[in-house]
């Protein structure tokens, strides 16, 4: 299948650009839930990774002592910040 040249995950990292506050999801055993986190996008990058080339974002996670994390880009949520002002 041929996409264009594009790395995997391009077109979520279109979407996002640096500064933006973005959204992951983990699964909390514990609470047997899924827990949102946040932090605000600092770097995209395309690496291969298994022999496929795919979109890296690096995240500054808000309200933790990590200083960034790494992200496969398509599991990255932007948070739009003007529908939460108007609310």
């Amino acid at each position: 299948m041929d996409n264009g040249g594009k790395s995997f995950g391009a077109e979520s990292s279109e979407e996002l650009e640096i500064g933006d506050i973005v959204e992951w999801t983990r699964f909390d055993q514990k609470e047997e839930s899924w827990l949102s986190y946040y932090g605000v996008l600092i770097e995209k990058k395309n690496e291969i990774r298994s022999n496929r080339l795919v979109s890296i974002s690096k995240v500054v996670p808000l309200n933790s002592y990590v200083t960034e994390l790494e992200f496969f880009t398509m599991t990255l949520r932007k948070i739009n910040l003007d529908s939460a002002e108007d609310s």
